[in-house]
């Protein structure tokens, strides 16, 4: 019998020992010390600290301890402090400590979640929540849910199935016969539908010339009377939270059009579809219970940790058939679920572990609480700034996103600018309405009444620097 390796012999000492792992944790647990307080934004040092990553590929292994450490001495302070409350950035939410630590668990676990029998654990969670899922938007008993990186993915599940679904209701089928003859299909949006659904569009092969574009109106909303009549060759893509605005499409309206038209109606609803979860903001969704499929993210409003993506498509049939796979020595259980019959993935990591942690250890009142803690957080922002001299809300803060402005374009570039220096707070900017704006996404549990307070005079102190 061949001997070991002295490299195995190393692997099999540190896991034995397990001081890499007590190292590991007491970086990370020195991080979450320094996080809430910490500048937002790494400092020039930090940034320029991070060539010491750059060499050429090692020759050979190198001690465990000395990649840890080189992580945690050069790698934390280059990180954005997303775990704290004061990073309203791109819609990226924090992480519920519950999370946090499941997914530090799962780590170990290392779990492939493609099949049952790969992973009987994953299978399990995957379809208790997926129930759960079913019973907080409403949706038939039928819903199927596909856990994959984000909204971007889930979008792209969403319309991959629909297309599968239309197209073979007009005798066409899409797996054998592909798309150069394939009948045509429309796809039907708002103008101002996220970019990640336009990207969709385009993979799918449906082509970004074709896309009926339907008007909106001034707080980025599909305007219901603009939309085209629809048909059953149709794809109708709603949102629920515009990317800017926070705004939501007249949903009940547009997916009761759909279902009469035979259509297909998709709902983007990264960060805005869990508004079901409050009582007072449940109202928001109001239809979306009659969509085809609905897209949203965990890592966003949920605040599980990156990534969690999340699709919920009635059509389970047309889900599994538009992300086909086969395989001689795959072993699907006809009893148990298998994940990937629903992902463009075979193999996966097991986020729902992280998932399902955050569900729950929230449950429903606590998932409620924390939508209803961040509109109340924007809600603060935008009546306190709107207070300050200079700066102007220009959207309804309807959800959690603020858009604020100041009197001309360049003003507010040159605001944005010193709030981002001033690494107090993050925010970004976008264009909306044809004006420059600062966005301002509040989408972190730990963003507390002082973080906004601290926020509203980091803009006052950039102001006064961009108009010295």
């Amino acid at each position: 019998m061949n001997a070991n390796t002295p490299l195995q012999e190393d692997m099999f000492r540190e896991l034995a020992a397990k001081t890499l792992f007590e190292q590991a944790q007491a970086h990370g647990f020195a991080y979450l010390d320094a996080v809430f307080e910490r500048n937002v934004f790494p400092t020039e040092t930090a940034l320029q600290d991070l060539r010491y990553f750059e060499e050429p590929l090692p020759a050979g292994p190198c001690s465990a301890t000395d990649v840890i450490e080189l992580m945690h001495r050069y790698g934390s302070p280059a990180t954005i402090a997303q775990l704290g409350g004061r990073y309203f950035g791109f819609v990226n939410g924090s992480a519920i400590p519950a999370g946090l630590a499941a997914r530090q668990l799962a780590g170990f676990w290392d779990q492939n979640a493609g099949m049952y029998i790969m992973s009987p654990i994953a299978s399990q969670l995957e379809t208790v929540v997926e129930a759960w899922l079913r019973e907080l938007f409403g949706l038939p008993a039928g819903t199927v849910a596909s856990y994959v990186s984000g909204t971007s993915m889930a979008n792209f599940c969403g319309l991959a199935a629909a297309r599968y679904r239309l197209l073979q209701s007009l005798g066409w089928d899409i797996n054998e016969k592909g798309l150069s003859q394939a009948p045509r299909l429309r796809i039907v949006a708002g103008a101002q539908a996220h970019t990640a659904v336009i990207r969709a569009v385009s993979l799918l092969g449906f082509g970004k010339e074709n896309i009926e574009w339907v008007e909106a109106d001034a707080e980025g909303r599909m305007i219901a009377s603009q939309v085209p009549e629809l048909d059953d060759r149709t794809i109708l893509i709603l949102q629920a939270g515009n990317v800017n605005s926070g705004a939501f499409d007249p949903l009940e309206e547009l997916c009761e059009k759909g279902r009469r038209a035979k259509a297909w109606v998709h709902i983007d609803g990264a960060f805005g579809l869990w508004a079901a979860a409050s009582e007072t903001l449940r109202v928001l969704t109001k239809g979306s219970e009659k969509a085809t499929s609905l897209a949203a993210d965990g890592h966003k409003t949920l605040n599980t940790p990156y990534d969690c993506g999340i699709l919920l498509c009635q059509d389970r049939e047309a889900l599994a058939s538009a992300l086909h796979l086969s395989g001689s020595y795959l072993m699907i259980d006809e009893k148990k679920r298998d994940g990937m019959l629903y992902t463009p993935e075979m193999s996966r990591r097991a986020r729902i572990i992280e998932l399902w942690a955050t569900m729950k250890y929230l449950g429903r009142s606590g998932m409620g609480m924390l939508v209803d803690t961040l509109h109340e957080r924007a809600v603060q922002f935008a009546e306190a700034i709107q207070g300050v001299a200079g700066f102007r809300v220009v959207n309804d803060v309807v959800f959690n996103q603020v858009l604020v402005c100041c009197e001309t374009d360049a003003l507010t570039v040159r605001t944005l600018t010193g709030i981002q220096e001033l690494r107090e707070c993050w925010v970004g900017g976008s264009m909306f309405l044809g004006r420059k704006v600062i966005r301002v996404s509040v989408s972190s549990w730990a963003t507390t009444a002082e973080d906004i307070v601290r926020t509203v005079r980091a803009f006052e102190e950039a102001y006064r620097m961009a108009t010295a």
